[in-house]
């Protein structure tokens, strides 16, 4: 994986950090370099997600090794998920925590949307004093209540802080699945625009930068089936409602999105799924990536 300025090369102070010299298997490689293990600790620490190979979690035994990858050993591994009605828990530390929220689920409390369903956010909180009654959560990002997939809570202020200060050069991957009206005529692009929000909570695109904020959504087509397509998007800026938008500047919105054009609901929700977050952990300078399976309806539809 590509850092970016700000990012250092890699997660400081892991047990290993071993560097491939020659094409391999991840087993065999692990057997060579680490003589004082044997198969059944190298698949425990494959199991409990301690390998990562390029910054990425590894579980596979043989995963295929090429010259000049890193292969990181961490020190802990990362605890079981929990679940709970409406988010799984995936990563948490005494400084953060990363969820799986489910589609149908608020980020947080708005004026408008009082009194409803548990959000991820009181979810959160509860989940903390259990622990600690003095334990908080504190909020760094949303996702649309209709979209479903990756997304991270502070467990202190500083941590907030740091996250949303630096969230330019500390997040270093986000990426999105969406399933789209048609097919495009381009495969794979790039939109760029100024978004700005009105009173009414709808955001608008624009060419004009001075009618709101810079927005860049880059996207590539997976597939196209049954006059549906599945894209892979990446952010380079995160606004509110930004893959929805610019799906409607292309003019193929996202499936379920009556707010911005679409006149079809095949699935029953939002066609737009959080899949993939990777971030310099704020305090402990480690790369995490986490990754979420598809949600299934997905699959079935396209």
């Amino acid at each position: 994986m590509k850092s970016r300025p700000g990012i250092p090369p890699g997660p400081p102070g892991p047990d290993h950090v071993l560097p491939v010299t020659q094409p391999d298997e991840l087993m065999r490689f692990l057997l060579a370099k680490l003589p004082q293990k044997n198969r059944n600790n190298i698949k425990t620490l494959l199991r409990d997600k301690q390998v990562l190979v390029e910054g990425q979690v590894v579980t596979q035994f043989n995963h295929p090794l090429l010259p000049g990858q890193t292969v990181h050993i961490r020190r802990t591994k990362i605890p079981k998920e929990k679940h709970y009605q409406g988010i799984s828990i995936v990563f948490e530390d005494q400084h953060l925590v990363v969820i799986n929220k489910h589609a149908g689920i608020l980020s947080i409390s708005t004026d408008n949307e009082r009194n409803q369903a548990p959000t991820a956010y009181q979810l959160l909180s509860q989940h903390v004093k259990r622990e600690d009654p003095q334990h908080k959560i504190f909020v760094v990002h949303r996702l649309d209540r209709e979209t479903s997939g990756l997304m991270m809570f502070a467990k202190t202020e500083r941590v907030q802080q740091l996250l949303q200060t630096h969230w330019h050069t500390t997040v270093i991957e986000r990426t999105y699945l969406a399933i789209i009206e048609g097919s495009l005529p381009e495969p794979e692009g790039t939109v760029t625009s100024y978004l700005r929000e009105s009173k009414a909570h709808i955001v608008y695109s624009s060419q004009d930068p001075e009618s709101g904020q810079l927005a860049i959504t880059h996207y590539q087509t997976l597939r196209t089936r049954n006059g549906y397509s599945l894209l892979k998007v990446n952010l380079e800026t995160g606004r509110k409602n930004q893959v929805r938008v610019h799906m409607q500047d292309l003019q193929h919105s996202l499936i379920g999105d009556k707010k911005y054009g679409s006149k079809v609901d095949p699935i029953g929700r939002l066609g737009l799924h959080a899949w993939v977050l990777a971030f310099v952990h704020p305090v402990t300078g480690e790369r995490l990536h986490f990754e979420t399976p598809a949600p299934a309806r997905f699959n079935t539809l396209v």
